[in-house]
């Protein structure tokens, strides 16, 4: 391990990590680690030692050549620190310590206890994990991302979800939970790829990371050509998808059932996201624009990830209010026209008593609206017609709709 030199003192320094392998669908958590580092020209200041964690039969070392001197790159996991000196328009100031590697094939408590000890070392606040997995997500939508945390009191405070999963884990599960242990703050986000279309790269995903990564972090991420790449992406896969009709067809599915599972998917705090997102990016140059994870650019909205719905609760369900019901109504207006024909002189009564009780009937009866929801066998319409007190409707009826969730298969076992 390459000791700390040259590090200055850090202000308010998060760690962000990334790796490829089980937990790293399209490559889009690594793809986006590395575009931090390149977009704020990140420092390598340590590695861990390659021949402690890795296989080199299963991550082989790579030759290359410097100006005819050939070289050897050994897989491993790198550091390095970034100092972004406007983190948030306003001139505040704010480090960044980016891990990027490879899942080890061994030892994981030992790395995970090295990559926690340059925490401590460097004063580390917040770590945050990102990962991607596959799953039933249509390209043509946004890219969902989940936060997850297993921290209640976290989950509560940056909005995120408290970690349910049971299953196989992958290196991104594990320091999380090395991280919770140790008392550092550890989040993990989750981009969810396109299962039929999972190759490397996926720009599209790694936006969205990069998106979610900056509403977390209230940062502001230079894009570069990113949002470009992300649309073409998407035009090569619709072009792809067209040629073959069980594809097309496929992909048309997947769209209904997310549309289904989503609606109403623009909630208020998403378009207010997004819309904060917007402000933040609106003086920056060419280059550095913003487009969504639909491919589109500009400041239209970017659905809230994790699956979370409308204010109706996280599983997306909407309150319908109660129908009004006319019975108490009626039924007032025909108690009111009894009570008159009760007051008249029993002279009047006599004369006219058939008349007096189709009166009686039709109050009872009311308007069609005052028989009630039931109203076949009248029962209903007797009793809004009768009943002198009680509440006036019912309780609210609830409509629940599906949380669309990626496959916990492949690249998803990290989630935990």
């Amino acid at each position: 391990m390459i000791e700390l030199e040259g590090v200055p003192e850090l202000v308010d320094p998060v760690m962000v990590a990334a790796f490829e392998g089980w937990n790293d669908a399209g490559d889009a958590a690594s793809t986006a680690v590395g575009h931090l580092e390149r977009e704020w020209k990140g420092e390598v200041f340590a590695a861990l030692d390659a021949e402690d964690y890795y296989d080199f039969q299963v991550n082989r070392p790579q030759m290359w050549l410097d100006d005819g001197v050939r070289k050897v790159t050994w897989p491993t996991t790198r550091l390095s620190v970034v100092r972004i000196d406007d983190s948030d328009g306003k001139g505040r100031p704010r480090d960044l310590v980016l891990v990027r590697g490879i899942e080890p094939s061994m030892r994981w408590r030992s790395f995970c206890n090295e990559v926690l000890g340059f925490a401590h070392e460097l004063g580390v606040e917040l770590v945050v994990v990102m990962g991607a997995l596959l799953g039933d997500t249509p390209h043509t939508r946004p890219v969902p991302v989940t936060g997850m945390t297993s921290d209640p009191d976290l989950a509560r405070t940056m909005n995120l979800e408290e970690s349910r999963y049971e299953g196989p884990t992958g290196i991104v599960g594990i320091l999380q939970e090395a991280c919770t242990h140790a008392g550092v703050p550890a989040v993990s986000l989750w981009a969810s790829v396109p299962h039929y279309v999972s190759q490397p790269p996926n720009p599209k995903a790694t936006l969205a990371l990069l998106n979610r990564l900056e509403d977390l972090l209230d940062l502001r991420i230079p894009l570069g050509e990113l949002p470009e790449d992300a649309r073409a992406w998407q035009i090569g896969v619709d072009q792809l998808a067209a040629e073959d009709t069980e594809v097309a067809e496929y992909v048309q599915s997947l769209e209904e059932a997310r549309d289904t599972a989503e609606l109403p998917e623009a909630s208020g705090e998403a378009i207010a996201k997004e819309f904060e997102r917007y402000l933040r990016r609106r003086d920056d140059g060419p280059g550095t624009g913003h487009a969504t994870e639909s491919g589109e650019s500009g400041p239209p909205y970017v659905r809230e990830p994790g699956g979370a719905g409308t204010a109706g609760g996280p599983g997306g369900g909407r309150s319908r209010p109660a129908r009004p019901r006319a019975g108490d109504d009626a039924g007032a207006a025909g108690r009111a026209r009894r009570g008159e024909g009760d007051a008249g002189d029993a002279g009047a009564e006599a004369a006219d008593g058939n008349a007096d009780a189709d009166e009686r009937q039709d109050a009872a009866d009311g308007p069609e609206g005052a028989r009630g929801e039931s109203g076949t066998d009248g029962t209903a319409g007797e009793d809004a017609a009768g009943r002198t007190d009680g509440p006036s409707g019912s309780e609210p009826e609830s409509e629940s709709e599906p949380e669309s969730e990626g496959r916990e298969d492949g690249g998803d076992g990290g989630k935990g």
